[in-house]
């Protein structure tokens, strides 16, 4: 995949919000992937209509550095719940990645009551879809 077929792309920030770490995140039209790792690598595709629920948490720490971490209820069985963890701006980032969601779902003619069973596996969400 070509850096132009990205949406979004970000590396987890880490102290005073320098992209120094070995976890990037990269947003197509149909999927998150999740990069990890510096000898031993992992990649985890999360397919955008799977996603349930979406949470930004800004602590103080985040605020001050302009990054925050996005919470993420899903209803893949491999990966219930993950984190995008400190992004610049990712208020605007959750905001496009619900909207993605939204479309994704509406694409593939997918409820969300087709995953109300599943949302129980996210220990953040009280089976309805809102998180905690």
């Amino acid at each position: 995949m070509s850096n132009n077929e990205f949406v979004w792309k970000d590396r987890k920030r880490t102290i005073f919000g320098l992209p120094l770490s070995f976890t990037v995140y990269k947003l197509t039209n149909d999927k998150l992937l999740i990069e990890s790792g510096f000898l031993s690598k992992k990649e985890e595709e999360i397919r955008l209509y799977r996603i349930m629920d979406l949470t930004l948490n800004r602590p103080i720490g985040q605020r001050i550095f302009g990054v925050g971490t996005i919470h993420c209820c899903t209803a893949d069985k491999s990966t219930p719940e993950f984190d995008i963890q400190k992004v610049k701006k990712s208020s605007e980032v959750k905001n496009m990645l619900s909207d993605m969601v939204e479309s994704e779902r509406e694409r593939r003619r997918v409820s969300a009551r087709e995953y109300m069973t599943d949302i129980d596996d996210c220990d953040d969400c009280d089976g309805d879809g809102i998180h905690d």
